[in-house]
């Protein structure tokens, strides 16, 4: 999720960390949401937004774990790059990827030009398809963790909100077995505010969803890109 660094300035805020803003906006919105229109529109049209759609959750997952070491904000403004790099993030386009295609990304100064980090998304490509074959989607894999019910938490600022949680442990576990990687607890939790499996908003932001899962406000929010 975006860090304390993002919510002050919008800058790289050169760790992991997950642990979120210091408070919330005067607006009532979550801190870090005002640091940069991109920031907003991130938070408002789809941060803790339930997703069940198999591609995003797939690019989630790979846009969190290239963040590991930088911010939110870096990895938003690359994220167009990202989805041309990657053929819009079809994890059976990406799980084909070569040698030549790797170097290829590599010179790609539109991306984080990290190995390491590349090299996972080929395999976690392939473990995804993996997932997808044996249990008809990816959505229905990751959503059994919390029986189809997001998480809703209740905190007054996001200082209050925990850098990984019982949840990302066990999630991070399992996707560990099953092959993938840069899925630590940490970054773990972090995909699971994304796409809507925790619903960490403060209780003062137009975005925090009621009990029954849609949002307060009036204007229904949409995934950028849909």
């Amino acid at each position: 999720m975006p860090s304390r660094k993002d919510a002050d300035s919008g800058g790289n805020n050169g760790s992991e960390d997950s642990a979120g803003s210091v408070g919330s906006a005067r607006n009532g919105r979550c801190q870090w949401a005002d640091s940069s229109p991109a920031m907003r529109a991130y938070h408002d049209e789809e941060w803790g937004v339930p997703s069940h759609d198999d591609r995003h959750l797939f690019e989630m997952l790979i846009l969190e774990g290239a963040q590991a070491g930088l911010s939110w904000a870096t990895i938003l403004a690359k994220r167009e790059n990202y989805r041309r790099a990657f053929d819009n993030f079809d994890p059976s386009l990406v799980a084909a990827y070569d040698g030549a295609r790797v170097e290829t990304l590599l010179a790609d100064a539109g991306i984080v030009r990290n190995r390491l980090k590349i090299e996972s998304t080929i395999g976690n490509a392939t473990a995804f398809l993996a997932v997808q074959e044996e249990l008809g989607s990816f959505d229905s894999y990751l959503w059994a963790f919390v029986d189809g019910t997001p998480v809703a938490n209740t905190p007054a600022s996001l200082e209050e909100l925990p850098a990984h949680s019982p949840l990302s442990d066990a999630v991070s576990k399992e996707l560990r077995r099953r092959g993938f990687r840069f899925v630590g607890s940490t970054i773990v939790y972090s995909y699971l505010q994304s796409v809507g499996v925790v619903d960490d908003h403060v209780v003062s932001c137009p975005s925090k969803r009621s009990p029954t899962g849609s949002p307060r406000r009036a204007d229904a929010r949409r995934r950028p890109g849909s």
